[in-house]
């Protein structure tokens, strides 16, 4: 459908503030605040595995196939019919997530990531995706007073893989990202993001 809600994805690293602020969106126009992984029951469990630091043997692979079922779940069971309903769909990331994660962090082939997600979503990729892109040392600051998780834990350079691949992918795709930096109080960036989607047409 040509005529559907705004998709909206918010992206970035870990401690980016990307789920606050996805929060934040949502509430303001009502629209469905999802995430990935973990937005069904069946993503829920997937997510269990994925995020444990007690699993040390998951593959890459695997970890890119789990993330794309999860996928697959959440969009038929909460984005598409949410989008079909005629409501704004928020999510806290996005298939995107994995392009970064397993494809840049994990170093797996990016057009083989696309391609398995584009089969996974049907071809329904976030209309707009919001980039949190927020310096070292505040991510450092933020990682450093809580328990991290396994992606948390995986260490500097693959973060910074991470980092760079979000940074990739919003410079070659400007009329879909919006980068915004995140730093300063939660306020000011949530008034940021509004004023940015707005003066794009989004909202």
């Amino acid at each position: 459908m040509t005529d559907r809600p705004p998709y909206i994805a918010f992206e970035g690293a870990e401690g980016s503030g990307k789920s606050t602020q996805a929060k934040r969106l949502a509430s303001t126009i009502g629209a469905v605040l999802t995430r990935e992984t973990g937005g069904t029951p069946i993503g829920a469990r997937i997510r269990e595995i994925l995020h444990d630091r007690s699993v040390h043997n998951l593959t890459a692979r695997a970890e890119a196939l789990m993330t794309a079922a999860d996928r697959a779940q959440h969009l038929a069971e909460v984005v598409v019919p949410a989008l079909d309903a005629g409501t704004p769909v928020v999510t806290d990331r996005s298939v995107y997530s994995s392009l970064a994660y397993q494809g840049y962090g994990r170093q797996l082939d990016i057009d083989e990531i696309r391609h398995l997600n584009e089969w996974g979503t049907g071809g329904l990729w976030p209309s707009t995706v919001v980039f949190l892109d927020t310096p070292d040392e505040t991510i450092a600051e933020r990682m450093s007073k809580r328990e991290l998780d396994r992606f948390e834990a995986a260490g500097v350079a693959f973060h910074a893989r991470v980092l760079a691949g979000f940074r990739t992918m919003a410079a070659a795709d400007p009329d879909r990202w919006i980068a915004v930096q995140a730093v300063g109080s939660v306020d000011r960036v949530a008034d940021e993001i509004h004023t940015a989607l707005v003066a794009r047409g989004v909202l």
